[in-house]
């Protein structure tokens, strides 16, 4: 074949040859085979090729073709061994030539791959050629390996400026769980992470397993929840971090932190097939059954094997007695779960709900069918389960009028108790920021805390705060909620310019902000209030230089921010002297400011976040939704009722809404709100069983009791379908009254709902800088057919 000039300013080549060329092919630019030839010399047994030609015309062919040409390999360092070996036993003088290696790229643009070799990286991009994907028995030939080089550098770079298409480095500024993985730069902030983690060995070494408080403060954008996720990096091998967001209902504060207690604990331990539960478990569950069997003065064959199994590692719990559904493993956890109940009884007593949720945790570690540990998990949180459901796990449900707060303080306390024989629990409460906004729910959470601390031990509970937020909570809890929660207080001091650089020298990788930024650009970068608030501004800067996206124009004067300031300072006074009865000579002027307040939880000026910014917050929020949507998740009436009032109620602001609840007497209706000026009754019903029925059954009263009024009840798509005659009926009734509808809580629905409510926290708790109008005719946009907006 005869070289033809490439059309573009790059050719894509591969060449075979431990040492010397046996073969050699060049595709150009726009993926066409331009050259292909075998060494005359070097033919194999498979017979006469086509394009045979001898080393000296090759190189000089190959020559001609890569003249003033940037030349593609992949590990480029091989072939340009290979060329320059060859060149030099055709006695051709070298030419000039420039090299790029698709594996350098790769490496630099791609850093956390599992491989780089040519076949992983084709796959991993799902590159074709020819319609075919990468054939292991095709590659080592120098034309398919260079169609597949060709694909992968198009892929990799559209233009020479690598910068330009790489991600944003400084794009992502927050951390939202402890769980998620960020650049973590140890250095800031360590002195304070070794104060969180002496704590825990104290915990560890108290005869007497007493809980310990620390408080966490810092400015918004400082670092509390990056903190967080280094102490889970760090001890989560050992302990079991478990993190909880902001309760919403004054009602049940205790089973919202039960339930996101649960949800930590399906998160999977680093470099781990098991959960965090899964290893609570094995952990106690293993030293309760070895101490108790060490004790025997002579032991069965099967309880000497189970002795083996766990003191050679506890997570044989899940493996080593047995497959599924074999008498053997029947046999095995019967012995386990009468030791283990045994021991509690002794140790604890047999009284309240504990005793029968250490045999739901017992249950849950026998099963090794997902379902049947889904079905034991929901049983977990306090809901009743479907008959064919119970059947399954063997356990019986719990009881229609069970107090759901009772039973969620003796659930944490059972963790709290369990993990004696492990490691010490730690428990993050977080994004607690807009507990300020609603009193009750700010009272109730201090006792609950209390409680908490009264009934758990071994376990180290942590508030992440604002300093404002923490000196407001000290005039709103009683001595001894403070004295427990605040025997620690752990301050993250404002950054100096030197820490903030190194922060953003570590996220900018292989580039210096003194090279990516000017001294004028670097110096308002370096002028931000937070951490998040530095990392947004480098990603401001980074996108106006390198994406042509423009600044923010529409930043705040100082005169404006000091004027602000100062009405927050007099809001925080009225609202002090409401809540201790100090009552002014001008109290009548005082009580409209008093009355807004109270309906205008927080309100923010115009800021920094432009249009643009705002799509990108609500895309990457649902972005994260979807993908938390398939995660398991504890879903409660009172969890989702929650979130609708604190939605309307900061709505209220800016928008006309009067909400109430009815009653139908002393019987137990849905949780719902009653938007009056829209007519409308948002409602949840997620139990199953009995107390579905019978609520079910209440609302369609109301339904019947209130013509002029719409009503919409909502059940998540992903709880258990309601199989029972009467339920059925009643949905049914439901659907075929003019003034009522049951909906199936869908994704969308469901990421919709998740989306407005994560975006009035993250505002609350000054997460995102923008106002709640703004983003409320943003959101507005950005969700089709919003069943909610459409009632604010």
């Amino acid at each position: 074949m005869k070289p033809k000039q490439s059309p573009n300013n790059f050719i894509v080549i591969d060449t075979e040859g431990k040492y010397i060329l046996t073969e050699l092919a060049a595709i150009g630019s726009d993926g066409e085979v331009i050259y292909e030839a075998f060494v005359a010399d070097e033919l194999n047994s498979e017979g006469r090729k086509l394009n045979v030609k001898s080393l000296k015309e090759i190189v000089e062919d190959f020559t001609n073709i890569a003249e003033s040409k940037l030349i593609i390999c992949h590990y480029a360092e091989h072939d340009i061994e290979v060329l320059y070996n060859s060149f030099t036993k055709a006695k051709v003088k070298w030419p000039n030539l420039k090299f790029a290696c698709t594996y350098v790229i790769a490496k630099q643009n791609f850093p956390n791959l599992d491989g780089y070799s040519l076949e992983y990286l084709s796959k991993h991009f799902n590159l074709q050629v020819d319609g075919q994907r990468f054939n292991h028995n095709q590659a080592h030939g120098a034309k398919y390996d260079a169609l597949f080089t060709q694909q992968l550098y198009s892929n990799m770079t559209s233009t020479a400026n690598l910068v330009v298409n790489k991600p944003n480095p400084f794009g992502t500024s927050r951390v939202d769980t402890p769980f998620q993985q960020h650049i973590d730069l140890k250095l800031i902030y360590q002195q304070e992470f070794n104060i969180l983690t002496s704590i825990i060995t104290e915990i560890k070494h108290d005869s007497n397993h007493q809980s310990r408080g620390a408080i966490v403060i810092g400015e918004a954008g400082n670092g509390k929840t990056h903190l967080m996720m280094r102490l889970a990096n760090e001890t989560l091998q050992n302990n079991r971090l478990l993190f909880i967001r902001q309760p919403n209902n004054p009602k049940s504060i205790l089973h919202h932190i039960y339930s996101r207690i649960l949800e930590s604990f399906v998160e999977i331990i680093p470099n781990s097939q098991y959960s965090q539960l899964e290893y609570l478990l094995a952990q106690s569950f293993a030293k309760i059954i070895t101490t108790e069997l060490k004790k025997r003065s002579k032991l069965t064959k099967n309880a000497k094997s189970i002795l083996i199994a766990l003191l050679n590692n506890p997570l044989n719990i899940y493996n080593q007695f047995g497959s599924e559904n074999t008498d053997q493993k029947r046999r095995n956890w019967q012995f386990i779960e009468k030791s283990t109940l045994d021991w509690w009884g002794r140790t604890y007593g047999f009284g309240g709900y504990s005793i029968a949720i250490v045999r739901g945790l017992i249950k849950f570690c026998s099963y090794s069918d997902l379902y049947k540990r889904e079905s034991v998990k929901k049983w977990l949180s306090g809901n009743q389960l479907e008959p064919d459901e119970l059947a399954k796990i063997n356990l019986e449900n719990w009881g229609e009028n069970i107090s759901q707060e009772e039973f969620s303080l003796e659930a944490i306390s059972v963790f709290g108790r369990l993990s004696i024989v492990d490691e010490p629990l730690i428990i993050v409460f977080d994004q607690l920021e807009g507990l300020k906004y609603h009193e009750q729910l700010l009272l109730n959470f201090g006792e609950a805390v209390k409680e908490i601390f009264t009934h758990t031990p071994n376990s180290l509970i942590i508030l992440n705060l604002f300093p404002d937020r923490w000196q407001h909570f000290k005039t709103i809890f009683n001595a001894a909620v403070i004295d427990r929660i605040s025997q620690y207080e752990v301050t993250l001091a404002k950054l100096t310019d030197k820490q903030l650089k190194q922060i953003l020298n570590l996220k900018a990788q292989e580039h210096d902000v003194e090279t990516l930024f000017t001294p004028d650009e670097l110096h308002i970068i370096l002028s931000q209030n937070s951490i998040r608030g530095v990392l947004n501004w480098a990603s401001h800067y980074y996108r106006f230089k390198f994406e042509n996206i423009p600044l923010p124009q529409n930043a705040k004067s100082f005169e404006v921010k000091i004027s602000e300031e100062l009405q927050a300072i007099k809001n925080d006074i009225a609202q002090l002297q409401h809540y201790i009865g100090i009552v002014e000579p001008n109290a009548k002027k005082l009580a409209p400011v008093q009355k807004q307040i109270n309906e205008q939880p927080i309100e923010y000026s115009e800021n920094s976040t432009n249009p643009t910014e705002l799509q990108t917050y609500f895309e990457q929020q649902q972005i994260n939704l979807e993908r938390e949507y398939h995660k398991n998740v504890i879903i409660s009436d009172f969890d989702d009722i929650g979130k609708v009032i604190t939605i309307t109620e900061a709505f209220k602001s800016f928008r006309q809404l009067e909400i109430d609840q009815l009653r139908l007497g002393k019987k137990s209706i849905p949780e719902h709100i009653f938007i009056k000026n829209k007519s409308q009754v948002i409602g949840f019903l997620h139990v199953s069983g009995s107390g579905f029925t019978a609520r079910m059954k209440n609302f369609n009263q109301l339904v019947i009791n209130y013509k002029n009024i719409h009503f919409k009840l909502f059940r998540d798509a992903r709880e258990t379908n309601i199989t029972g005659k009467v339920g059925k009926m009643e949905i049914e009734k439901l659907n075929n009254a003019s003034n009522g509808e049951f909906v199936v809580m869908e994704q969308k629905n469901r990421v919709n709902l998740e989306l407005i409510y994560k975006t009035v926290l993250d505002i609350q708790n000054k997460d995102v800088e923008i106002n709640l109008s703004t983003a409320f005719k943003g959101l507005n946009n950005f969700t089709d057919n919003n069943w909610l907006m459409e009632y604010m």
